[in-house]
Parts: structure tokens; sequence; C-alpha cells
């Protein structure tokens, strides 16, 4: 319930804190006195938009917390989902800064507007008068059967289902539309998958067969210089292998000597050792350079090949090649695969339809239970407030097509008199009937919702006498269940508060600002005196004022 509200730097309030306790609270004041005020700044620290003009003073930020009790309302869940600290005494606020930046708390942790309102709708309800037109919106009027049929926790199941058979139909629309794009390149996919596995590429193959045709383009100038070479190597007389063994033994006949000629020695056997293996590998070389033209022409085939391949696919190497076959043939297989990767997501989507409809199938079961008792409990409290001849009628269609809540369709339809048919309800009900009604659909909703505030903004309005000392014994009885705030002009619900709170506008050194203040028994007396009979209180008005509180 809502136990503080604080206000400062809104509208006409410099600086206001009230404290409400449970049961039924009532407000009332002057036209113009502000308790439109009230609520505005009540509903900002709910959640709602922010403007600059709400400032009083716009070099000052404006500052609105609202505290609640909330220990036996089952919020835990709602605070560890949001990784917010529990306290039984919650407090929201609300800042509003002069540049227009608002900043939005929950127990003094930062949270975003949607955060805080979520929060807000299981505290509080504040219906205004323009409210009554929620009466015609469907939800609301499932909203109403479903309290009594207790399908809270079933339609809160029913729609994680259907979030994830919308997802599944989703993806299977999306696999499905792949597929016949993935058919209609199918053909050309694998005429291009079994040409590059045709190739037989291998990795690095290009190069080796470039660097063996240059070889053999160029095989006569390589065979001549690899013969001359080998006759200075290998000549009789001058050829360097002999020149080298004649050195290699005169140093050898002196490396007694001396370290000096002995390291001379080891330096030139060993330039011999490695000009002999040179020379042997040059003589090899000679002995086994062949020229095959049919080899030629086939290395140049398959080069030729190659540069085809990578031309046509717009790459320059066979890695890039082989990466492409690679990408073809997952193609190729999604496609020749998708039929049972569609069967696969067809039985999902059937397993969670099935799901999903038993549940609306339940709901629905429910739902007609309940409505027989709806329609008895709305009949009766409209019969108690001088709706007497007023008939109600809820017409429940169970459908194959999936909405929020369930399958099923909905008319909420209304006979005001006897013998007259039964219409629409925004075509059928005056103002003042909108206003019974909703306060009847409140009643009932009170007994099974496990909200813990209402404010009720004058829905009174266009109802006066008898009728009104009904509505007034109705939201006493609403307040059994919970905390009631209405703020009203009729003396008739006034009286039955158990707390009376005024407000009134103070002219403080020229500076209006809006106050409220909870009235004492006399306070009370006076108060409603007024409202009976305007600011001319009479002995008379006084009588009937005490009357009423007793």
């Amino acid at each position: 319930m809502l136990t503080n509200l604080s206000i400062k730097n809104y509208a006409l309030i410099d600086n206001l804190s009230v404290n409400f306790k449970d049961r039924l609270s009532i407000i009332t004041g002057e036209t113009g006195a502000g308790k439109s005020i009230l609520l505005g700044a009540l509903g900002l620290a709910l959640g709602k938009r922010a403007d600059l003009s709400t400032l009083k003073n716009t070099e000052k930020k404006c500052i609105i917390e609202a505290e609640f009790s909330i220990l036996n309302y089952q919020l835990n869940s709602f605070f560890d989902e949001n990784e917010l600290d529990f306290e039984k005494e919650t407090i929201v606020r609300r800042e509003i800064l002069p540049n227009g930046k608002s900043r939005a708390f929950i127990n003094d942790t930062p949270v975003t507007l949607q955060v805080l309102q979520t929060l807000s709708e299981k505290l509080i309800d504040v219906h205004s008068q323009h409210q009554t037109q929620q009466l015609s919106n469907v939800s609301f009027q499932f909203k109403i059967i479903d309290a009594l049929a207790n399908n809270s926790a079933k339609i809160e199941s029913y729609k994680r289902g259907l979030r994830l058979y919308n997802g599944l139909v989703k993806e299977l629309g999306e696999l499905k539309k792949n597929q016949e794009l993935a058919k209609e390149q199918y053909e050309y996919n694998l005429y291009l998958f079994e040409e590059l596995k045709k190739a037989n590429l291998i990795e690095n193959e290009q190069s080796t067969i470039e660097k063996t045709l240059d070889k053999l383009n160029n095989i006569e100038d390589v065979k001549l210089n690899l013969l001359e070479a080998q006759s200075v190597a290998f000549n009789d007389e001058i050829g360097l292998k002999i020149l080298l063994n004649a050195i290699t033994a005169n140093l050898n006949k002196i490396s007694l000597y001396s370290d000096e000629y002995k390291e001379l020695y080891n330096r030139i056997l060993s330039i011999k050792i490695e000009f002999d293996d040179i020379a042997n590998e040059v003589e090899k070389a000679t002995e086994t350079l062949n020229f095959d033209a049919s080899e030629l022409i086939k290395l140049n085939e398959r080069l030729q090949l190659i540069y085809d391949l990578q031309k046509k696919h717009a790459v320059t190497t066979i890695s890039e090649l082989l990466a492409i076959q690679e990408e073809l043939s997952l193609k190729i297989n999604d496609v020749e695969n998708s039929t049972s990767i569609i069967s696969n997501k067809e039985e999902e989507v059937n397993n969670i339809a099935t799901k999903i409809n038993t549940l609306a199938q339940s709901i629905y079961k429910q739902r007609v239970k309940s409505i027989p008792i709806l329609i008895s409990k709305l009949e009766n409290i409209l019969a108690n407030l001088g709706m007497e001849n007023t008939r109600v009628q809820f017409n429940l269609s169970h459908t194959n097509h999936y909405f929020e809540n369930g399958k099923d369709e909905l008319q909420f339809l209304i006979s005001a008199n006897k013998g007259t048919s039964y219409g629409e309800l925004k075509k059928i009900a005056s103002g003042g009937e909108l206003s019974r009604i909703m306060l009847a659909v409140k009643s009932i909703l009170s007994e099974y919702s496990k909200l813990p505030t209402i404010i009720f903004d004058e829905i009174d309005a266009g109802v006066s006498g008898d009728i009104s000392q009904k509505m007034a014994e109705i939201m006493l009885q609403m307040s059994s269940n919970m905390q009631v705030i209405a703020i009203t002009h009729l003396p008739q619900i006034a009286a039955k508060g158990q707390q009376h709170y005024k407000v009134y506008k103070k002219d403080i050194a020229d500076n209006i600002t809006t106050k409220l203040s909870e009235l004492t028994e006399d306070e009370r007396v006076t108060e409603i005196a007024e409202m009976l009979g305007g600011k001319n209180i009479t002995n008379t008005a006084i009588e009937h004022a005490k009357q009423l509180l007793n």
C-alpha cells in the first residue's frame, strides 16, 4: 500500500509530504485547488513522461517520492529479476532536472522507466474518469474474466509458449524461403562443385608447376651451362677438380710443420670436399636432364586449367578455389538435407503448438466457468447502484487464431432496460452508467487481484443522492481487501472514509502554493457541511454532515 507521498518543486507545490493509511482514504477540495496536481505528481513517480513545465522553480530539480509497504504482495521475484534490493518499505523516486532530463530510482538504485512502470503496475491502479473507456477494451474485459478464472499462471505459461512458437514459425519460414532460393541455384552450384572436384586441386600445386615449366621451357640453356660447368670441373688438364687436388696435396705436405699450415690444409680440404659434392651434383643433373614434350604439354594444360578456374571464380590462388569448393559443398548439402531439417523444425513447431493449444483450451474452459459468476456479481452490484434492469452478456468463442492471452474472441454486450436488445457498451451506457459499471468491475477485481492500492479520481462523476451512498459502501467494502483512495466531490462518499484529506491553495508572500492536510473530526464535519451547502455553512448542513459521518 501507499504509505507516503513526498513532492518537491512540482507545479503549485513547493514542498509537500503526506502519510497515507490502509482502508478507505478520502481526498476533497475545491475545483482548481490541486487534486489533479497530486495525481500528476504521483503519475511521474510511477513512470509517466516528464515535462519541464511541471517545475515550479525552473532553476531547481523536481523530486517526487512514493513509499509503498509491499511485504505481503509476493514481489520478491520482480526485484530478483531486475537485480534490485527488496525492501519491505520500498521507495520509488523520480527526479526532473532543470535541463529537462529525468531519472528514476527504486530503493536508490537507478532504473529505466520501463522497469519503474512495470513495478508501478503491480503496486497501484490510478483510475480517472476517462479510463471508463477501458470497459470497451477487449484486453481489459479478458482481464476481468481471467481474474475470476484464476488464469494468471496459465496465461503467463501460454505467453512464453507463444513467444517460442512464433520464433520457431519465423525460423521455419526462413528455412523454407532459403530452401526455395537454394533450389534455384542448386543445379548451377552442383555444376561448379563437380568442376572443381574433378580438377582435384592440390594446395601449392600451382607454384610447383610454374617452376617446373620454367625449367623445361629453358632446357637447352640449362643443359649448355651444366655441360660447361662440368667441363670446367673435370677437365684433365685445367679442371678445377685437378687443381684443387694439387693444392690440397701441397698443403698436406707442409701441414706437419706448423699449426698455421695445418689450418690452411684443413680449410682447402673443406673446400675440396664441398666442390667434389657440387661437381658430382652437376654431373648427375646433366645426366638426368631430359626433355619430354608430352610432359611439357601436360603441365601447360594443367596450369591453364588452374588459371581458367581462378578467372572464373575471380580469385588468384588454389587456396581460394578450395575454399569455394567447400562453400559450394555446404550449399549443396543444405539443399539435399533441407527436407529433413525442415521436417525437424515442423515437428518442433507442432510440439509447441500442441502444448499451447492445450493451455489455450484450459484457459477457455476456465473462462466459460467464470463468466456466469461474473455476470451474477456484476448484475447484483449494478442493481444495488440503481441499474436493476441492466443485463450483461459475454459472448466467448474459441478460435484457431493465437492471441496474446489465448485463442478466444470476446464480446461484452449490455442491455440497459427490460425488453431492449443487447448492444455494445459504448453505444448503450451513459457516462454515469459507465462510472457505476467500472466501479462494479473494480469491486469484483479487488476480491481476486493482489493489487495493494487503487485510487479513484472522481469515479462518482454523473451520479448523486442514493447512488453515491451505494458507491461509497462499495468502496468501503473494497477497502477491506486493499487500500482505496477516493478523490470525490460528493459528501456521501467523503463521509465513508477512515481518513479524510483536504487539498487547498494558500497564498504565502504572494506565492500561491497547493497544500494537503489530514482533517480532524471537527474539520471533517465542517468540510462535509461545506460540500453539502456551500461556503455559508448552516446548522442544518452541520447536522446533516454529522449524520453522514455517523
